[in-house]
């Protein structure tokens, strides 16, 4: 055969190839027309990487301050506040989701958001302490955000034990009410 001959099949047989296609696409959907081309092509297609959407939770502690570091950003003397009240906001869906969460007697709270809220536009939320339990300590400090709300990080867990994301944010801190 001579290398006219050969180009010459190799064209009829592409125009062959893409009037097949383009008549499985009026015949099938374009489902279809993507499986053709597909199992015709020369190279694999390589899959889609999406990027996770896990469940996400966030973790903390919330201390109520000494009467000896009133007014100053330390956590010195400072002893667990259970029963505080820490609020998750998230601002990636039309309505603003909102999660309450309270501090146990460790001061340690854990909030789980509902399904909307994934890994995805976790981005977009912030903690903020809400509100004590205690009377003579009640007065909210931005110590690592707690007044304008803090950013969320990503606590890494060896192995996937947990069913969700784990971030962490604070230490929150409330001033106690203290006599001079």
């Amino acid at each position: 055969m001579s290398l006219l001959f050969k180009v010459l099949l190799v064209l009829q047989l592409s125009f062959l190839l893409l009037s097949l296609t383009s008549t499985i696409a009026s015949v099938a959907g374009e489902a279809d027309v993507e499986a053709f081309e597909e199992i015709m092509s020369p190279y694999p297609r390589q899959p889609i990487k999406r990027p996770s959407r896990d469940r996400v939770a966030v973790q903390g502690v919330v201390y109520c301050k000494s009467c000896k570091y009133q007014g100053n950003d330390t956590l010195l003397d400072a002893s667990p506040l259970p029963g505080a009240v820490v609020k998750l906001e998230c601002n990636n869906t039309r309505k603003p989701i909102t999660v309450e969460g309270v501090a146990d007697k460790n001061g340690y709270f854990l909030i789980q958001a509902p399904k909307k809220v994934s890994t995805y536009g976790v981005h977009k939320c912030k903690v903020f302490a809400y509100s004590a339990s205690l009377i003579w300590c009640q007065t909210r400090t931005d110590l690592n955000g707690g007044i304008n709300g803090a950013a969320l990080k990503y606590q890494k867990t060896s192995p996937k034990s947990l069913p969700f994301a784990l971030y962490t944010v604070g230490p929150f801190a409330f001033d106690p009410t203290c006599q001079p």
